[in-house]
């Protein structure tokens, strides 16, 4: 898929760049540490703040990001150069609402394309690249350890993690929903990839396998699709009305049947799936908002970005 615009709140960069100067020190690079099952390092932002004595009798919430560059490259210092970059910019603006940020430097390698890694695609579960397999798993970890650092230094933060993403971030965080929904208290869920994954088995008699559907997400990932707790999250899902970044028809996104099965029962644009996926996620009960922004392509406009904030604001620290 094409580079764009990474996540909400990255469109705050003109907001974020007064603070750019004191975020680098609220920034911290976690090494990998694969005897803790990550073997890649992340990000962590924590505001000055919270390590106030005040502040340290307050549960926090932990909002959780998955990196996109919105390129392939096989040299993990392009995607971390990428991170390091987009968390300070997102971190200085999060600043006032005293929540860590945790960005993973997760790969996408050039030398095996079809591994969409940033978009935790089919293949980073079958793939028999060890390096590459069920980064969903390393992240699980990587939230782990990075809140056991934050209560070593006395900053509690809640359980359940709030997660956003735009584009192959976006998709990142709508199967990591329905894989890990224990693990997320809300969900930011933007342009992801021309088709959210359907919380269904079938449509119309014919088996959607994932990520079209889950019907053999037990078969993939090792775990049924538990529908009682993705009930449970507030998603808020969101798409411009000219979006055409569509990674459904592409090879290194959606396998040849799953792709076929997507433009065939609904539609060959993002744009003209976007209701039937809105209907199905409603017969389903999730406990989903979508809305489709008039004159947006692939990109987050103002009213967009407005919206996506409430939301956060929404379930921040509540």
């Amino acid at each position: 898929m094409r580079s764009t615009a990474f996540v909400l709140l990255l469109v705050f960069i003109s907001a974020a760049a007064a603070f750019a100067q004191s975020s680098s020190a609220e920034v911290v690079k976690i090494d990998a540490q694969p005897s803790k099952g990550f073997s890649y390092a992340y990000y962590l932002y924590v505001p000055k703040a919270l390590r106030e004595t005040a502040e340290q009798a307050k549960v926090h919430s932990f909002i959780v990001i998955p990196n996109n560059t919105g390129q392939i490259n096989d040299d993990i210092a392009f995607h971390e150069a990428d991170v390091k970059r987009k968390i300070s910019q997102i971190g200085a603006f999060l600043n006032t609402l005293k929540t860590p940020v945790l960005m993973p430097v997760f790969p996408r390698p050039a030398a095996h394309h079809r591994l969409y890694t940033h978009s935790l695609d089919r293949d980073t579960f079958t793939t028999d690249k060890a390096e590459y397999k069920r980064l969903d798993l390393q992240l699980v970890a990587m939230i782990k350890d990075a809140r056991e650092r934050l209560k070593a230094e006395k900053i509690l933060t809640e359980e359940k993690v709030l997660l956003q993403g735009h584009s192959a971030s976006g998709m990142f965080v709508n199967r990591f929903v329905f894989l890990h929904p224990r693990l997320v208290k809300a969900a930011i869920i933007g342009a992801p990839g021309g088709w959210p994954t359907a919380p269904v088995d079938e449509y119309e008699g014919k088996a959607l396998t994932f990520p079209a559907g889950v019907s053999d997400l037990r078969t993939v990932a090792g775990s049924k699709f538990d529908i009682r707790e993705v009930r449970k999250v507030p998603l808020f899902l969101v798409l411009g009305e000219k979006d055409t970044n569509d990674a459904v028809p592409m090879s290194d996104a959606y396998d040849e049947r799953e792709s076929k099965l997507v433009i065939e029962l609904f539609g060959k644009t993002p744009v003209e799936r976007w209701a039937k996926s809105e209907q199905l996620y409603k017969l389903a009960k999730l406990n989903a908002e979508f809305k489709l922004y008039p004159d947006t392509g692939h990109q987050v406009s103002k009213a967009m970005r407005d919206d996506m904030l409430a939301f956060m604001l929404k379930h921040v620290n509540k």
